[in-house]
């Protein structure tokens, strides 16, 4: 959809959670575009209050407010030539709105304090994670600016809807976030896999962007493993499906885990669960001396126990 939608100059309403990678979405219609090597400007819609977001669209002139000791120039005027995006459109106060109606109608603007109209040349892609259609029949939003974003819609699905595209998304984040943190990583165990596909995702591609990264910072192994994975991951409900395998969570790579769930791979965690309790009792429940005897560093350990849920019987024994 977007490699069709980018090469036309039609304006672009991108509609999706939070986190779906709407900006993401609006960069690659511009680089798709006749566009694509003028300016890519983007807006937060909600991050400012209505005067200054109007003054951060429109520019203003010198004089025009206090402060305004200089001449301004607008996003919109900065996004001649190119594209323009507003994050978070349904955000837009109602005389905010009737202004940028006029820029899409038009193709001028007005400076605040002036009185000069100036040409522009933009391509609008609006974004928004609110049912502006909704919100116009409460009077929220204007009905004809509305008709003149809604030319192009492009849903973004959340990513709970597209989990077959989760594997692929998670390689990528986690070769790009290796980088950022110095590392060097083989990719992600195959049960540290099973553990993301069962997290429903309310944060999005970007939560899970985040929680790999994460992985990445407190890993030390060369694969990501699920012990890595923020503690909300591996929490589960009573009930549920079965927790993946935590195969080789000290040591071992993917060549030594399966994907999957079952009676094998509970079997397997009970065992872990059993092996570390029997070695704490062993050195009088000291955790270095335990990770000793088990051949693991300290800090695999202490991921191993939280991913196992032995940390309270831990606590308990060790008081």
């Amino acid at each position: 959809m977007l490699s069709r939608v980018g090469p036309s100059d039609s304006t672009v309403l991108l509609v999706g959670e939070s986190g779906t990678g709407k900006e993401l979405a609006a960069h690659t219609i511009h680089n798709t575009s006749p566009r694509k090597d003028k300016p890519f400007v983007a807006v937060n819609c909600a991050v400012l209050t209505e005067s200054l977001l109007e003054s951060e669209l429109f520019g203003h002139e010198k004089g025009a407010f206090t402060g305004a000791v200089a001449l301004k120039k607008g996003k919109i005027e900065l996004a001649n030539g190119g594209t323009l995006f507003l994050d978070e459109i349904g955000e837009l106060a109602v005389p905010v709105q009737a202004k940028l109606l006029r820029v899409l109608q038009e193709h001028v603007i007005e400076r605040v304090g002036g009185v000069r109209p100036i040409p522009v040349d933009i391509r609008l892609v609006a974004a928004t994670n609110r049912m502006l259609s909704q919100m116009v029949g409460e009077g929220r939003f204007r009905a004809d600016l509305y008709y003149r974003l809604n030319v192009v819609k492009v849903a973004l699905p959340p990513l709970r809807e597209r989990m077959e595209d989760l594997p692929a998304l998670a390689e990528f984040f986690v070769q790009k976030c290796a980088l950022r943190a110095r590392r060097r990583v083989r990719g992600i165990s195959p049960t540290a896999v099973a553990v993301l596909r069962r997290h429903d995702w309310p944060g999005n591609v970007r939560e899970l962007e985040n929680a790999l990264e994460r992985a990445l910072v407190l890993g030390q192994d060369e694969w990501i493993q699920p012990e890595d994975l923020p503690e909300e991951l591996l929490q589960r409900e009573p009930g549920t499906v079965e927790q993946p395998a935590v195969a080789d969570a000290f040591d071992g790579g993917p060549e030594n885990e399966e994907e999957g769930t079952g009676g094998f791979h509970d079997a397997i965690r009970e065992a872990k669960r059993q092996i570390i309790l029997r070695t704490f009792e062993k050195v009088g429940y000291r955790h270095s001396d335990a990770a000793k005897v088990l051949g693991v560093h300290p800090n695999n350990l202490h991921r191993s126990i939280r991913a196992l849920g032995l940390k309270e019987i831990l606590l308990r024994h060790a008081t």
